[in-house]
């Protein structure tokens, strides 16, 4: 094979592996690191807009509520909405089910569901979808101008899309990680094994 050909193989093979590097970090399906080797953040390593950032929204209990008040807090943020069939559910009760793996450190997590459906989704709604799952998430919505905003920042997804009964809503899937300053730490996918989500989850609360 002629020197030539040789550079071209590199050459795509260093593209090939920037993309892949750059798309897990960007999703957050890097592997955690131990004590004293912090993980990267995504948006510094790659140049990308910061994930995160100011909301002003309503909780499930009527009150007004913006992302100050939760900070000095680790945060775990998933967006999602009540009449979800499948993916919501299983993220809450995931979460639940790692915070009691992880004990009282646990206790220092605010878990929130943001809702991407606030027309249906009203507090008293979020109120009753909560009764069913871990007594310390909090569900957040407000009106469709808010709950945009708060995708924006967070640089998730979502859409309507039109069924026969109505519509239902695609969104992300993964939970956002932040830091007790509001900054981003990392995300779980949804796909993630219980093994590496629990290791992200003990990696912000550090």
């Amino acid at each position: 094979m002629s020197i030539l050909k040789w550079i071209r193989y590199g050459a795509w093979a260093g593209v090939v592996v920037v993309a892949f590097v750059g798309a897990a970090v960007m999703l957050g399906w890097w592997r955690v690191d131990g004590p004293g080797r912090p993980l990267p953040d995504s948006a510094a390593m790659q140049g990308l807009p910061a994930i995160g950032g100011p909301f002003a929204l309503v909780d499930h209990t009527g009150k007004t509520v913006t992302d100050a008040d939760y900070r000095g807090k680790p945060m775990a943020v998933f967006f999602g909405f009540t009449h979800c069939p499948e993916v919501c559910p299983t993220t809450l009760v995931q979460l639940a089910n790692m915070t009691r793996q992880i004990g009282a450190a646990a206790d220092r997590l605010q878990i929130l569901l943001v809702t991407v459906d606030p027309e249906r989704d009203t507090p008293e709604q979020l109120a009753l979808y909560l009764q069913s799952f871990d007594p310390r998430v909090v569900g957040l919505t407000g009106s469709r101008a808010q709950v945009d905003a708060a995708l924006a920042a967070y640089k998730a997804y979502a859409k309507k899309i039109p069924t026969d009964n109505g519509y239902t809503m695609d969104h992300s899937a993964s939970v956002y990680l932040m830091r007790a300053d509001g900054s981003f730490r990392t995300m779980i996918d949804y796909h993630e094994d219980d093994g590496s989500a629990l290791d992200k989850i003990r990696l912000v609360l550090r």
